[in-house]
């Protein structure tokens, strides 16, 4: 009699088992058929008056262009580091510099940084993973982190503009021999390839372009030949003599005169034009095979760049410093999803490099790792004008120690401390209101009408430095800087912390 209730029992409670196992396997294939695909494409260098949909009409970018159509246009995005190691570290971890631990003179990424990336994290949760270009960083015992990645394009140091020369992508040099291209080709495969095995994809290509020494495609010689562009009118040295002195002490400084702004400013662009156009090719070549593979409609799309360029402005050159043209970059999203795609919104809320990660992660279904100190833009495309940050830090602590500085920014002003002084200058400070003033080319900083606005930025920039002094990683020299760029404290006590720099406070 056991027997015989006990076996129907058992078998029932196996089907019900098998029930349930089916289920969670089908809830499973739904979250994974419903999670979006993501691809995040990074241009090098790239400053927001090289696109069209920037108000820039000498300028072809048609695809470009038509994803600010079709998404969300970000009008005070800024990267809080404007120099390419730190700045692909900010978006790996959605960090600031002095929690990465890393950049140029400073020392690489440490192995428990890296693990809490957006890459690493997604791939966990069942994301195909796929990175091209320029990787920008080393891991310290995992190098470029090449395994961590499904598909692997990318390459050590700046990489190369030939193809061939680009270890990863040698395949595709006898159709694409400029590297550009060949990057869209790569995401080309990988859209195929995650098409067949029917999961999620993230894919992340950092293009070399328009980094220099200026290379371009020559298949796209004939786009700007002989083209004559209107300079930013802020353009010259006559536009920099009211900039701090700390600025004029770097290679910024003299780029202007070296690469030839001023004495062929056409030409100059014409080669950094070429180059952006080639990306924006690529970014076509990209889409129209999301298009081709069906899953267009549920694939994201960001396009940045990790810095901006300072190409004449002010009368220097380069990147590195707080100024608008470095600090502030393009930043087009397109979620096709979104109710608000194909209404041409911009969004004049700040924003940072730092909330690349969280974006992507949230996007994702990936909870957000508390570390970050960047905030999701999602809701930013559903409602432009509400959200984004009350203020951001921009840090330099790349180059001669006395270009070091730190910048608050908030929607309407830049406040920078400039801490270094020695015998031909002393510390000083800056005010703009890039609202009123996007050129900077008054600073508000000596004017007796701003010294509520400059009281409220000072302590603003307290804030940030508290932050520092309190997360600041303890390797790799960045505990110093919350003595260096401390307002409160006189330059004569920051010695200790300025070893083999001629300051009055060496002497």
């Amino acid at each position: 009699m056991r027997m015989h209730l006990t076996k129907p029992i058992v078998f029932l409670i196996a089907c019900l088992w098998l029930q349930a196992d089916l289920a969670r396997q089908t809830r499973a294939a739904d979250d994974t058929d419903s999670k979006p695909n993501l691809v995040f494409l990074f241009a090098d260098d790239q400053c927001t008056y090289s696109l069209g949909c920037y108000g820039n009409k000498d300028v072809k970018t048609p695809h470009m262009d038509q994803l600010a159509r079709d998404g969300v246009v970000f009008d005070k995005h800024y990267n809080t580091t404007a120099i390419c190691m730190a700045s692909r570290a900010n978006v790996f971890t959605g960090m600031y510099e002095y929690k990465t631990g890393c950049n140029f003179t400073h020392g690489n990424m440490h192995a428990d940084v890296w693990a809490k990336s957006y890459p690493v994290l997604l791939r966990e949760a069942g994301y195909l993973t796929a990175f091209a270009g320029k990787f920008g960083i080393v891991v310290e015992g995992k190098g470029l982190c090449e395994d961590d990645f499904d598909f692997w394009g990318g390459g050590p140091g700046q990489t190369n503009y030939a193809t061939a020369k680009n270890k990863s992508m040698q395949k595709y040099a006898d159709d694409y021999p400029h590297s550009t291209l060949s990057y869209g080709a790569f995401g080309q495969d990988v859209i195929r390839k995650s098409v067949k095995q029917d999961k999620p994809f993230c894919l992340s290509i950092s293009f070399k372009a328009p980094h220099k020494p200026a290379t371009p495609d020559p298949r796209f010689n004939d786009v700007y030949a002989g083209k004559t562009f209107t300079k930013p009118a802020n353009f010259g040295r006559e536009h920099g003599q009211h900039l701090s002195p700390q600025s004029k002490t770097g290679r910024q400084y003299p780029r202007f005169f070296e690469w030839k702004y001023d004495s062929d400013y056409d030409g100059e662009m014409a080669k950094y034009h070429q180059q952006v156009y080639a990306i924006d090719v690529a970014l076509g070549m990209i889409r129209d095979e999301l298009e081709a593979q069906g899953v267009a409609d549920n694939t994201v799309l960001i396009y940045t760049s990790d810095n901006g360029y300072i190409c004449g402005s002010h009368g220097y050159g380069s990147k590195v410093l707080p100024m608008e043209e470095s600090s502030r970059v393009p930043l087009m999203i397109y979620d096709p999803r979104s109710p608000t795609s194909g209404k041409q919104l911009r969004c004049d809320q700040l924003t940072g490099n730092i909330d690349f990660a969280p974006t992507i992660l949230e996007l994702a279904g990936v909870p957000i790792p508390v570390n970050m100190d960047g905030k999701s833009l999602l809701g930013l495309l559903q409602k432009p004008g509400q959200g984004g940050h009350d203020q951001l830090a921009f840090i330099n602590v790349f180059g001669p120690l006395s270009t070091h500085s730190l910048t608050c920014l908030t929607r309407q002003y830049k406040y920078t401390y400039w801490w270094y002084g020695d015998d031909t200058m002393d510390p000083v400070e800056e005010l703009f209101d890039t609202q009123n003033d996007p050129l900077e080319l008054t600073s508000l900083a000596d004017s007796p009408g701003t010294a509520t606005v400059l009281d409220q930025m000072r302590k603003r920039y307290d804030q940030e430095l508290a932050k520092w002094k309190e997360q600041a990683v303890d390797y790799n020299n960045y505990q110093r800087y919350g003595t260096l760029f401390d307002r409160t404290i006189p330059l004569a006590k920051k010695s200790d912390q300025m070893p083999g720099n001629r300051s009055r406070a060496a002497k």
